[in-house]
Protein backbone atom coordinates (compact mmCIF):
# COMPACT_ATOMS: atom_id res chain seq x y z
CA UNK A 1 0.00 0.00 0.00
CA UNK A 2 1.43 3.04 -0.94
CA UNK A 3 0.83 5.21 1.90
CA UNK A 4 1.39 9.11 0.17
CA UNK A 5 -1.52 7.85 -2.24
CA UNK A 6 -3.69 7.18 0.36
CA UNK A 7 -2.81 10.25 2.43
CA UNK A 8 -3.57 12.33 -0.89
CA UNK A 9 -6.98 10.43 -1.38
CA UNK A 10 -8.19 10.49 2.36
CA UNK A 11 -6.51 13.85 3.64
CA UNK A 12 -9.57 15.70 4.53
CA UNK A 13 -11.93 12.80 5.72
CA UNK A 14 -8.63 12.02 8.18
CA UNK A 15 -8.28 15.09 9.40
CA UNK A 16 -11.99 15.74 10.04
CA UNK A 17 -11.96 12.28 12.21
CA UNK A 18 -9.17 13.80 14.25
CA UNK A 19 -10.51 16.50 14.78
CA UNK A 20 -14.02 14.99 16.20
CA UNK A 21 -12.02 12.76 18.24
CA UNK A 22 -9.99 16.23 19.79
CA UNK A 23 -13.19 17.70 20.59
CA UNK A 24 -15.01 14.59 22.29
CA UNK A 25 -12.08 14.40 24.53
CA UNK A 26 -11.77 17.55 25.62
CA UNK A 27 -15.58 17.54 26.42
CA UNK A 28 -14.85 14.69 28.32
CA UNK A 29 -12.20 15.67 30.19
CA UNK A 30 -14.68 19.18 31.19
CA UNK A 31 -12.19 21.46 29.30
CA UNK A 32 -15.58 23.47 27.74
CA UNK A 33 -16.23 24.57 31.55
CA UNK A 34 -12.54 25.92 31.91
CA UNK A 35 -12.70 27.88 28.97
CA UNK A 36 -16.00 29.28 29.35
CA UNK A 37 -14.82 30.60 32.66
CA UNK A 38 -11.58 32.03 31.63
CA UNK A 39 -13.44 33.68 28.47
CA UNK A 40 -16.13 35.10 30.83
CA UNK A 41 -13.36 36.50 33.32
CA UNK A 42 -11.94 38.11 30.10
CA UNK A 43 -14.42 39.78 28.79
CA UNK A 44 -15.96 41.18 32.32
CA UNK A 45 -12.43 42.70 32.62
CA UNK A 46 -12.22 44.13 28.95
CA UNK A 47 -15.35 46.16 29.41
CA UNK A 48 -14.40 46.89 33.08
CA UNK A 49 -16.94 45.96 34.95
CA UNK A 50 -15.00 42.82 36.89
Amino acid sequence: MNWSIFWEKNKTKLVFIIAILLLVAGIVTGQPQVVWTKASKICLECIGIG
